[in-house]
């Protein structure tokens, strides 16, 4: 069972990793998360994406992996108001209807995933 739990934090890190790099190559593309309140929008983005790819590279360091995870969790948590408002939004920022409602589930996948290897000690 250990080896099945190592594989998904590697998972968890690689798509961390590879959805951080995604803020800095189409930065355009979460523009719509970003609520129109909020200033310095293009900011907001690559920070969260510099944060993403630096979880994702710690997840995979035995030593910050707990600490990693318990980031990760964190930011799935802050992010999930963003998902769920996108359900319900006539203008969905992820596209359709049908990508949010695909999307928030993920989401919770990721926050339960983020959890368990908060936890996990091996």
């Amino acid at each position: 069972m250990k080896h099945f739990w190592n594989i998904l934090r590697i998972l968890l890190a690689i798509f961390m990793i590879y959805a951080g790099a995604q803020h800095f190559i189409k930065a355009d593309f979460f523009n719509p998360f970003v609520p129109d309140f909020m200033v310095y929008k293009t900011f907001i983005i690559y920070a969260s994406g510099f944060v993403e790819v630096i979880l994702g590279m710690l997840l995979l360091i035995p030593k910050y992996k707990y600490t990693a995870a318990t980031g990760i969790l964190i930011l799935m948590v802050c992010f999930l108001p963003i998902h769920i408002w996108d359900v319900f939004s006539n203008t969905p920022a992820i596209g359709s209807h049908k990508a949010a409602l695909i999307r928030l589930p993920i989401q919770f996948i990721l926050i339960a995933l983020a959890y368990k290897f908060s936890k996990i000690k091996n």
